[in-house]
């Protein structure tokens, strides 16, 4: 049984009631994900879960205000709690809504860690299944809406299983999206990548690639700022 709260340095996150506990690709994000400086202050985190890369980026940018969504009304309910318990309070909204549906402007970052299995076995649990598959948001979609919602200069970032990339590059295409940076994540060196961190922008630029190996001093640099 995972723990009912995850602690960070600033922060406590708990997790009883969604579907998806804290894992590393969310923490890997929400270190990850950068807010331009010209972009604008606001932050859209895109199926937030538990709230914890919402806060992240709370924690990381002080002057943005975050809104997360999820379409989980109990996720949407826990990540209410986390964000008023946290010293973010002020800055993180959280509304019970799907992509798909929402009308709030533009954002200068958003983020999100997707669904990732398309046509796969589905599990007992019904909403973790519906965390976890992609039928109720696709990857077009996902990219299509970012597309809708990002700023002129703002930047769209997720993390994904490293064998979906072809699929997301094909998808950033059609929404008009540019790769700025990705980062390929190892669990251990030397090993095959098992996940990519990538940044869209809709403007193209050189992109920059990087790589790192959990554990690694890249990696825990990274997290710094995070765990105790």
């Amino acid at each position: 049984m995972p723990n009912s709260f995850f602690s960070f340095k600033r922060f406590t996150v708990r997790q009883e009631q969604c579907a998806m506990k804290v894992g590393t690709d969310s923490v890997l994000l929400g270190a990850w994900a950068e807010l331009p400086e010209t972009a604008g202050a606001s932050v859209l985190d895109v199926g937030t879960g538990t709230g914890v890369v919402a806060l992240m980026m709370a924690q990381r940018y002080p002057l943005a205000a975050v809104t997360a969504i999820d379409i989980d009304a109990g996720a949407t309910e826990e990540a209410t709690d986390n964000a008023a318990c946290s010293p973010f309070a002020g800055r993180v909204a959280v509304k019970h809504c799907a992509l798909q549906r929402y009308e709030g402007g533009s954002f200068g970052a958003i983020v999100c860690n997707p669904p990732y299995f398309s046509g796969s076995l589905r599990c007992a649990d019904a909403r973790r299944t519906l965390a976890r598959h992609t039928d109720s948001l696709g990857c077009g979609e996902l990219f299509r809406h970012a597309a809708r919602l990002l700023s002129p200069g703002g930047e769209f970032s997720l993390i994904i299983p490293s064998d979906s990339l072809g699929r997301a590059e094909e998808a950033a295409a059609f929404a008009g999206l540019f790769l700025r940076r990705s980062c390929l994540v190892r669990t251990a060196e030397g090993k095959a990548p098992k996940r990519v961190l990538l940044a869209y922008r809709k403007t193209p630029q050189r992109a920059v690639a990087d790589e790192m190996a959990l554990g690694g001093g890249a990696c825990n640099d990274l997290l710094s700022e995070f765990y105790l």
